[in-house]
């Protein structure tokens, strides 16, 4: 789904916000936040839903890992801390490489060395770069003591949320998680409303320019 198609701006982008302000209203917080977090999964489905399992595990994956670094530093495990920590980077990195270079290793292989090695023929998930370096940021704020949010569902917003998914930039938990705990962000109001229209405005500049 692009933000400049008709799917997007007549039926996702109204569907979202309204329900969005309708459980805001209500004094639903929780639900609230767990609406923009499914609409944002069901954003990136919309392009393959065979890939929201890979985005689904990915948020698992190193939630799980932050909260484990986060245990080790608390009992002052130093040295289990950056275990977690470097088992985390590999393995994120080694899924982003073979999802961005598997295609390539085995052509360059098959030029070098005559061989007829079928390719593999991986696609490229939509957004696997953003969440995967946004997520790598969180591990190491993690060793590093600087994470302070722990909610699952807030986190999974962090990752998933629409309008920098696909398009970035990288995200910071630091600038997105704390508002998800605040009660006054539920609160409908104009102020929030425009600024709102302003982050998905530039997300829309910045997959234009880059698409």
């Amino acid at each position: 789904m692009l933000f400049n198609s008709y799917e997007f701006l007549f039926l996702f982008l109204p569907i979202t916000l309204g329900g969005f302000l309708v459980l805001a209203r209500a004094g639903k917080v929780r639900w609230a936040a767990g609406w923009l977090a499914l609409a944002s999964v069901f954003f990136y489905g919309y392009w393959a839903p065979r890939y929201v399992l890979l985005l689904a595990a990915s948020i698992a994956f190193n939630f799980a890992a932050g909260r484990a670094i986060l245990f080790a530093n608390l009992e002052r495990a130093d040295a289990r801390s950056k275990r977690i920590l470097q088992v985390a980077l590999v393995t994120n990195l080694l899924v982003l490489g073979y999802f961005k270079y598997a295609n390539f290793f085995v052509q360059s292989i098959n030029d070098a060395l005559g061989t007829g090695l079928a390719s593999p023929g991986v696609v490229l998930p939509i957004g696997i770069s953003f969440f995967t370096f946004t997520q790598i940021a969180y591990l190491v704020d993690a060793y590093a003591g600087k994470v302070r949010e722990q909610n699952p569902m807030h986190y999974a917003l962090f990752v998933t949320y629409f309008p920098h998914l696909i398009s970035g930039p990288v995200l910071h938990h630091a600038e997105m998680m704390p508002q998800f705990r605040r009660p006054e962000t539920y609160v409908p109001r104009l102020r929030f409303f425009g600024n709102w229209l302003i982050d998905n405005a530039l997300a829309y500049g910045q997959y234009t320019c880059t698409s």
